[in-house]
């Protein structure tokens, strides 16, 4: 079963002999979650383009790779790109990583200048930071957020510093933003952006999805979930999609390395799975029965209980988890007794929606 690594070793023909697909565009969205600082310089007019193989000669494999999920694929992925005749010329420039406490901010982006004269501009996905996390949840009340703002900011930037075809894309988060930014952009930059790609990335609320500048872009937008998709789905309407085959399970196939390739393209299917649409219509109901107020409330207090453990990342959580289960607990008790009740009402309003889909996958596969 190949992925996008066997993908790039097998990769021989240049951009000028085959234009950028959906495949190549995984490919770079997922290098978009390496740590660049210090060798790739950022959205400064006196900065130049640098040759990936300078890159990684001058960047520290531990810091390149730091915090980055499946770190062993990565550098796989990584060796494979610089030694394929497809990539190995590409330049990265322009290279922004932002974390904000306070505006609850996890923005980063590279620019990936390609053989062909085009440019990939990639946004980074969610980290493990729960920052990233809290801004990804906030999409449930609050429009734009911050990375959005960001990703338009930066798109007009780097089209103003370029010339040529603009293609634009990510994973996860980042696909969200590569969508709303082209929406947003100026209406010259707008124009030279010939694709879009979102790989299981987050959809909009109703009035991203009614606006002029959607309708503008929506027939460059190329969007693919996995058959399982669970982020993908998530404030899903009216977006056209396409379904991968993958060999793993459940959540687990939101990473891309799990995602299958054949004869240089995905293995399509025709449709997600069963599970997946009855885990996209439990959380879309359950999300629908509360007012922006209530849903900004119930995050707000789930994140609140999250840093009582003074963790900063998910991967602080795997240590010393006696000291922070206590912490939990106690970041509970201190919690008013209104926000409590709310809390536990709202979760177990989405145990009972869960239940009752259940039953009714059950119910269906019995006709």
């Amino acid at each position: 079963m190949k992925n996008m690594v066997n993908y790039v070793m097998e990769a021989h023909l240049s951009f000028e002999n085959r234009e950028l697909n959906a495949v190549d565009s995984l490919v770079l969205s997922q290098l978009a979650y390496l740590k660049f600082d210090h060798v790739v310089l950022g959205l400064s007019e006196t900065s130049s383009p640098v040759p990936i193989r300078e890159v990684v000669a001058a960047g520290n494999p531990d810091r390149l790779f730091q915090d980055v999920r499946e770190s062993k694929s990565n550098r796989q992925l990584l060796s494979a790109f610089v030694n394929s005749p497809r990539f190995q010329d590409t330049k990265l420039a322009f290279y922004v990583n932002q974390l904000d406490d306070k505006t609850e901010k996890q923005f980063s982006a590279v620019t990936f200048l390609l053989s062909d004269d085009s440019a990939y501009i990639a946004f980074r996905g969610t980290d493990s930071t729960f920052i990233g996390w809290k801004e990804d949840f906030n999409m449930a009340f609050t429009s734009p957020i911050p990375s959005q703002e960001e990703g338009v900011f930066y798109l007009n930037t780097v089209a103003n510093r370029i010339p040529g075809k603009l293609r634009i894309g990510g994973h996860s988060k980042g696909g969200n933003i590569a969508v709303y930014s082209a929406i947003h952009c100026r209406k010259s930059v707008q124009n030279r952006i010939e694709q879009i790609f979102s790989h299981d990335g987050p959809g909009f609320r109703e009035e991203v999805l009614q606006s002029e500048g959607y309708r503008i872009v929506k027939d460059r937008i190329h969007k693919t979930l996995p058959q399982s998709s669970m982020i993908g789905m998530l404030l899903h309407h009216q977006e056209r999609y396409s379904v991968v085959k993958n060999n793993r399970i459940w959540f687990m196939q939101h990473d891309p390395f799990s995602w299958r390739i054949d004869a240089g393209d995905f293995q399509y299917i025709p449709s997600v799975t069963k599970s997946a649409i009855y885990m996209n219509k439990t959380l879309n109901q359950w999300v629908n029965l509360f007012d922006d107020q209530k849903r900004e409330l119930f995050v707000n207090t789930l994140f609140q209980i999250l840093q009582a453990t003074e963790a900063t990342t998910f991967y602080d959580l795997t240590g010393d988890w006696q000291k922070r289960a206590v912490a939990v607990l106690g970041a509970m008790r201190g919690i008013d007794d209104e926000t409590r009740r709310f809390l536990f009402q709202t979760i177990r309003s989405l145990f009972i929606l869960a239940m009752k889909n259940i039953r009714e996958i059950g119910s269906e596969n019995l006709q």
